[in-house]
């Protein structure tokens, strides 16, 4: 079975930089690969068109490039898309829409191996025996080796609703869960706040999950859209980190530059017209 990359770097408490991707293009990871600077790829599944086939690529892309994968599921599809993404090599799973003890439960249990519980295990889940691309197809079918991969997988939650919130520590105690993230815009919409990301209410609920996922043993991951705003979190204690979304990336770059060659071409062609002529456009 091929190495966890994430969950080495968790035991062995060091730092982690991922980086998130919405297309499904495989040659995009193997671009993120080549910079040496990310040990995963979030795939945003939530938010992105794609198909069965499409997370095979994937998973060959992440081989290729020697980088973690790691898709984020909204919740009507938490079992389906896991079993899937896992099956074809993505190594951690971003839960999102955790609302209660249940939920957390639900994403331990789409992760995990239906079997009984043995000593190091961290969960008994509903997974069985599968040939997909994680298990050579028919070389480790159902061996112990698959087992103990599922145990690796690294399992994420977002905290971004009132009710998980309110129960916080009931919910971060679920066995087998590793790290937290908390999502201060569908956190802010559920108390009556959307758009308010930097609301007092917010921050003070992004700190609590932070503290507490810190005191029960889990790693909290930050996402942000510039490096140097990670000072706050870093003394509040925070490691892990997600930077950047293509789709924002590209967004800013065509906004940026093409503003810049409008007023570039504006600025030639108003020298350039004889005094008195008319603009074309």
């Amino acid at each position: 079975m091929r190495r966890n990359l994430l969950r080495e770097k968790l035991n062995a408490n060091q730092p982690t930089v991922g980086t998130h991707l919405l297309s499904t293009w495989p040659t995009l990871v193997e671009l993120v690969g080549q910079s040496r600077q990310y040990d995963y790829i979030e795939f945003t599944a939530e938010y992105a068109p794609f198909d069965l086939h499409d997370l095979d690529n994937l998973g060959r892309a992440f081989e290729l490039a020697g980088v973690g994968g790691m898709i984020k599921i909204e919740q009507t599809q938490y079992t389906h898309q896991a079993m899937r993404a896992i099956g074809s090599g993505f190594q951690s799973v971003l839960f999102a829409d955790i609302r209660d003890v249940g939920d957390a439960r639900a994403a331990v249990d789409a992760v995990r191996a239906e079997t009984l519980a043995q000593a190091g295990s961290r969960g008994v889940g509903r997974l069985g025996v599968g040939m997909r691309r994680d298990v050579g197809m028919i070389q480790e079918v159902g061996k112990p080796s698959y087992v103990e991969a599922l145990n690796d997988i690294v399992i994420a939650i977002m905290v971004e609703k009132k009710s998980c919130l309110d129960d916080l520590e009931a919910i971060l105690s679920v066995p087998g869960l590793d790290m937290v993230q908390f999502g201060p815009s569908d956190y802010s919409m559920s108390i009556g706040k959307p758009g308010q990301g930097d609301d007092p209410e917010v921050r003070a609920a992004e700190r609590k999950t932070i503290e507490t996922a810190l005191r029960l043993g889990l790693h909290p991951r930050v996402e942000l859209q510039d490096p140097t705003h990670a000072g706050r979190y870093l003394e509040m204690g925070v490691k892990h980190f997600c930077i950047g979304w293509d789709v924002g990336i590209l967004a800013k770059w065509w906004d940026a530059n093409g503003r810049a060659m409008r007023q570039i071409l504006d600025k030639g062609v108003a020298e350039a017209a004889p005094a008195g002529q008319a603009r074309l456009y």
